[in-house]
């Protein structure tokens, strides 16, 4: 079965920057949706950006114009860069499947922004 392992995630001040990976252990990416997500305390979890089937990205309107979603499907990598944090942006992040079934959640990273 497939894995999905993220990282990169950590302890940052506001203004701040953090860049996401999301290892998968299967060739999933290529031809699939894949997104991410997070959910912070006491929350639901909620998508952040994704990649259409297509290759085209949509990103929720809290995130637009500071994450930018990346792939590289040689690697069955995911990538997410995240500029100007703000404290709000705390959260465990994951990655997934962006359409159908999803996969078994990974362990997700977690990002905390201090003001």
């Amino acid at each position: 079965q497939v894995q999905l392992v993220e990282s990169g995630g950590g302890l940052v001040q506001a203004g701040g920057s953090l860049k996401l990976s999301c290892a998968a252990s299967g060739s999933i990416f290529r031809g699939n949706a894949m997104g991410w997500y997070r959910q912070a305390p006491g929350k639901e979890r909620e998508w952040v950006a994704i990649f259409t089937q297509g290759y085209s990205t949509n990103y929720a309107d809290s995130v637009k114009g500071r994450f930018t979603i990346s792939r590289d499907n040689a690697k069955n990598t995911l990538y997410l860069q995240m500029n100007s944090l703000k404290p709000e942006d705390t959260a465990v992040y994951y990655c997934n499947l962006a359409a159908g079934v999803r996969l078994p959640w990974g362990q997700g990273t977690q990002v905390t922004v201090s003001s």
